[in-house]
């Protein structure tokens, strides 16, 4: 089809793509032009294995993902109020998943549409918008948990490749936490944030620091990003007690995780401005040769007095 092939690169198309959707208005002007527009997001998932196709949601067109175990992605502008920017360049998108024969399944995967709360904290992907590619990155992510990814991720030559093109800071191998409890306690993730920090304060290069900055605030797979993770779902497993305290500290640690995506809301920049910086000149060098007293003038003696002979 026209549509497809005029939106898909060359080298893209190394690689086989998930099938086009069946819909009957698959050959029609307008539908053409709507899929074209979305192509950048429909392209990347077609890629991984997975069949998408345009719908029409509350006011706007959504793209449709469906997934192995049956539920599926929608994929849209903001809806209410509806977003007045052309199909396929909203101002921030919206993933959620969904499953038609479980309506307790809903999940936000992605969220970069500015909220019109404003009392409401921003989430992080807010200062993404319409940016196709962190919304990819972050299906890919929460997909690979899931165990739902048909294919890898490919590059442009089409072999393929990891989700994140940035070295990761591998962490030792977790234990089984039960199997230690009678042995001395082992705090593997506290070590390779001890590790990480060890790098960042060997580096002579602001351009590392930064990249080691960047496995600490990348907002869906850094450390900052997984701490809340962390903390939300501690909070949900606290409300499976039957003791009342289980509610209140749920609460607590769902504040600890509000807390920590605004830290890294705030520091956002910080990997920006960590590069940016320039060294400072080296000292100049001192000489090893010691400096040298200034010589004193010559003491004068009185003059001699004439000896006196008899």
């Amino acid at each position: 089809m026209a549509a497809d092939n005029e939106s898909t690169p060359q080298a893209i198309n190394a690689t086989p793509l998930a099938p086009l959707p069946s819909t009957r208005n698959r050959n029609t002007a307008w539908w053409q032009e709507v899929w074209h527009s979305h192509a950048h997001i429909t392209t990347p998932l077609r890629q991984r294995g997975l069949e998408c196709d345009i719908e029409f949601g509350l006011s706007a067109h959504v793209v449709r993902v469906s997934l192995p175990d049956d539920s599926y992605l929608i994929i849209s502008p903001p809806q209410e109020p509806s977003s007045e920017r052309p199909p396929g360049d909203p101002e921030g998108w919206i993933a959620t998943r969904q499953h038609p024969d479980d309506s307790s399944l809903f999940e936000v995967v992605y969220d970069s549409a500015p909220s019109n709360d404003s009392g409401a904290p921003q989430r992080p992907e807010v200062r993404h918008g319409g940016s196709a590619q962190p919304l990819i990155e972050a299906i890919d992510h929460r997909l690979v948990q899931l165990g739902l990814l048909p294919y890898p991720t490919v590059s442009p030559t089409g072999t393929p490749h990891p989700l994140s093109a940035t070295p990761t800071l591998q962490a030792p191998k977790a234990p089984d936490i039960c199997d230690t409890a009678d042995r001395a306690p082992m705090y593997v993730y506290g070590d390779a944030l001890r590790a990480l920090t060890d790098r960042l304060n060997a580096t002579t290069s602001h351009a590392d620091a930064a990249a080691l900055l960047h496995q600490i605030l990348e907002p869906t797979d850094g450390l900052l990003a997984q701490l809340g993770e962390f903390f939300e779902a501690a909070g949900e497993k606290a409300k499976e007690a039957e003791e009342d305290d289980g509610f209140d500290l749920s609460y607590d640690l769902a504040d600890v995780a509000a807390e920590i995506r605004n830290l890294g809301e705030v520091l956002h920049v910080a990997e920006d401005r960590m590069r940016a910086l320039t060294p400072l000149a080296p000292a100049p060098r001192l000489s090893s040769t010691p400096a040298r007293s200034p010589s004193l003038p010559p003491r004068l003696l009185p003059p001699a007095q004439p000896r006196h002979t008899r």
